[in-house]
């Protein structure tokens, strides 16, 4: 009969063990997987803001002479990612493919014009830099026009914006349902060893040294959470650079060691003050109200 009962107390315990590591392992893999978000929402949105094209169309009188002294001048300029030199025989060739039709013929002349595709460090695509951006360039005698996406610019920001608030409220909140969670489940690994604590504290030893071995265990019970949620992290993170290369998140090393040092640290601190509570609650207790 006691033997039964103590299989049954051992596998109770090893279910107690089990959802706690998982709650810590699901806790931390959310917040650090928010943690890489937030870290990298700069690199993120810079990559969506860079893919944005200005177009920069140049008046039929340029000479190729001109061409080459503009580029080489934009191409010195702190705000140029890159940029690419468009003839206004191969934008006619495109267009032709689109719109199956060769307009060209029909014409008698190609009405296009020469242009360079450029695209901007995402620093700089921002509504007021990027306009001062394009004024410099309509300054220019030999520029016709410029154009770009002014209501995507607008979206890209304020979207950006919005989201990385929304992440940070909702780290916020994630980190306080973890504590709840966590020291829910501690609470009831806790609690299945209510008169121990109780017998212990009978005999003279003392809240600290009661409490001791409850908190180590549940830092362990932490320590091997937060191994799972990092590789998860990890795995998660290689996903998603193999996905969006040009992020480069595997390389970016820095970011990587904050994520995975915040998971160690936050899962050993959630679960040494859970557990600091959870057997302060027991050790308040009179004996007959543990039953």
């Amino acid at each position: 009969m006691s033997n039964s009962y103590e299989k049954f107390q051992k596998r109770r315990l090893i279910s107690s063990y089990f959802s706690v590591i998982l709650s810590i392992f699901l806790v931390l893999f959310l917040l650090g997987s928010l943690g890489m978000f937030v870290i990298n929402a700069e690199k993120i949105s810079n990559t969506f803001k860079e893919n944005i094209p200005m177009t920069i169309f140049f008046k039929d009188a340029i000479s190729d002479e001109d061409l080459e002294k503009l580029q080489v001048e934009i191409q010195t300029q702190d705000y140029l990612k890159d940029v690419t030199f468009v003839h206004k025989d191969s934008a006619a060739e495109e267009h032709q493919k689109t719109l199956g039709e060769n307009f060209v013929h029909f014409l008698g002349y190609n009405p296009l014009q020469h242009s360079f595709d450029i695209h901007l460090h995402g620093a700089y695509v921002q509504k007021d830099s990027i306009k001062n951006i394009e004024l410099t360039f309509k300054e220019n005698p030999l520029v016709e026009d410029v154009i770009y996406d002014q209501e995507l610019v607008s979206l890209v920001n304020d979207n950006v914006e919005r989201v990385t608030s929304w992440v940070l409220i909702i780290s916020a909140a994630f980190a306080l349902i973890s504590m709840l969670l966590i020291n829910s489940s501690l609470r009831l690994s806790v609690y299945s060893n209510r008169f121990i604590i109780k017998t212990m504290q009978m005999v003279g030893a003392t809240k600290s040294f009661i409490r001791r071995p409850f908190i180590l265990r549940s830092i362990n019970l932490g320590l091997i959470g937060s191994v799972l949620a990092a590789i998860a992290v990890l795995l998660l993170t290689y996903y998603v650079d193999k996905q969006l290369p040009t992020l480069e998140l595997m390389s970016d090393y820095r970011a990587l060691g904050i994520v995975i040092a915040g998971i160690f640290i936050v899962g050993i601190i959630i679960t040494w003050i859970s557990t600091y509570f959870a057997t302060q609650r027991f050790l308040n207790l009179k004996s007959d109200d543990l039953y």
